[in-house]
């Protein structure tokens, strides 16, 4: 038999799920979902109605609640959340990581984010506040405060035998982190040097030079940055003053790197990417409905253009077929620009001392390329229309507007990031209504010059 691909297998599990709720078989899903983990539980809920997800939220067991919203993506887990009491969220928060919980109580409403952490426990309460009082996308925002630290001058049969005591280490636990009585941040010593190092060893000679603590207030992308850079899989976080503060470990880095590219995808249709796939009909409209009234603004400035150029048309019925042609290919030109540029900017490839290279070489390509395509279409039109002179018209045209796409492909991205607009969401609507806007002006206005 051929294998199920696991996209195969999800839908058939759902299918699954869907048939027994409809018929009513409460206990026989119960049973379905208790032996899912936590990422499969929520990837059903996700994939749910509106309608389906607040009783399959009650058939999962309450053990893994925390788990499960974990993985939800926000706009499904505020959903959630919203229809819980405050108690039951706080029994739910109690088995959460800091960082989850942190990113889980930024979704709720403020009168029940108070109730929250007024039902936990000092200490929990502390730890959470401590993690929101960091911006989200900063390494503060997203790190866990369940560490183990070291003193300096203790011997590594100490270590371990507080380590037997202690009896757990926290998930993904591969380093140790060593402080002053202060909390000030010396260095990190590994488990692995822990176990194979003598008995008598001192923590202080063990430490591992080469791993940089990460400050607080540094930007997710930049950590994730660095985790590439360094192959890490977790690494310590401090404050301005050297405090240790928490940790940070690949599965956060991961979760990163996913949300940047759901991201960049998602902003370029103008939409969130913690956009609901089964959301209400109502919100998606309103939720898409502000991009569109955008885009059309936009195609209206191109209609503008064009009509400006309304007794051309008239006296050259194939202006009005050829008119599409330059605009499209230019778009076509920019955006692969535009794409390079934007995954560059969020590799870090891209910056202000490699900016005016990329310019050049990007101008370089468009001009090229326009001479290639203008070559192309205006051999021919001119043999489908037995005339040279329109040939060169549409050749110029496809020419400038090539050429301006490589410029306003590389120089939007970057102007958009100094003034603090994400290049992903704006930057292929103003690219695309220069290339309409240019491309129509440069090709009707020289037909208006030479053809009339």
């Amino acid at each position: 038999m051929p294998e199920v691909s696991e996209q195969e297998f999800n839908q058939q599990r759902l299918q699954q799920v869907n048939e027994a709720l409809s018929s009513g078989m409460f206990v026989y899903v119960r049973k379905l979902l208790q032996h899912m983990p936590a990422f499969d539980l929520a990837l059903i809920l996700e994939s749910s109605t509106a309608k389906n997800r607040p009783v399959l939220w009650q058939l999962i067991d309450p053990d893994f609640h925390g788990e499960v919203l974990e993985e939800l993506n926000e706009e499904v887990r505020k959903g959630i959340l919203t229809s819980m009491p405050p108690e039951k969220l706080a029994a739910v928060a109690e088995g959460m990581d800091i960082d989850d919980l942190a990113e889980v109580l930024r979704t709720l409403p403020d009168n029940i984010y108070n109730k929250v952490l007024e039902s936990m426990d000092s200490q929990d309460r502390s730890r959470v506040e401590t993690a929101l009082s960091y911006e989200e996308d900063t390494a503060g925002g997203i790190m866990n405060t369940d560490t183990i630290t070291l003193r300096p001058d203790v011997s590594v049969k100490v270590v371990l035998r507080y380590l037997r005591l202690k009896g757990n280490l926290p998930d993904a636990t591969d380093s140790f982190y060593v402080v002053d009585r202060n909390n000030r941040f010396i260095g990190v010593v590994s488990l692995a040097a822990i176990v194979t190092a003598k008995a008598e060893a001192i923590v202080s000679c063990l430490i591992n030079a080469e791993v940089e603590a990460v400050q607080a207030n540094m930007d997710e992308q930049d950590v994730a940055q660095l985790f590439e850079r360094h192959d890490w899989f977790s690494a310590p976080v401090i404050d301005e003053q050297g405090h240790l503060l928490g940790r940070i470990t690949i599965d956060d880095v991961i979760d990163i790197i996913r949300e940047n590219a759901e991201h960049s995808m998602m902003s370029m249709a103008g939409l969130d990417d913690e956009a609901d796939t089964f959301a209400p009909v109502i919100k998606s409209t309103k939720q898409r409905t502000l991009w569109l009234g955008v885009n059309l603004i936009t195609a209206l400035m191109a209609v503008a253009v064009t009509s400006m150029f309304e007794d051309v048309f008239q006296q050259l019925a194939i202006l009005a077929v050829l008119n599409s042609l330059v605009p499209s290919m230019g778009g076509v030109a920019g955006n692969q620009t535009l794409t390079l540029v934007i995954r560059g900017m969020a590799l870090g490839h891209v910056g202000d001392s490699n900016a005016r290279a990329l310019l050049s070489k990007e101008v370089a390509i468009g001009f090229l390329n326009g001479i290639i395509w203008a070559t192309l279409i205006a051999t021919v039109v001119a043999i489908w229309k037995q005339d040279l002179m329109l040939g060169g018209v549409i050749a110029f045209a496809m020419l400038m507007n090539m050429t301006a796409a490589g410029l306003a492909g590389v120089s939007i991205p970057l102007i958009l990031k100094r003034m603090k607009i994400d290049p992903a969401l704006a930057g292929g609507v103003i690219l695309t209504t220069v290339t309409d806007v240019l491309g129509i002006f440069a090709f009707l206005g020289t037909a208006t010059l030479f053809l009339t």
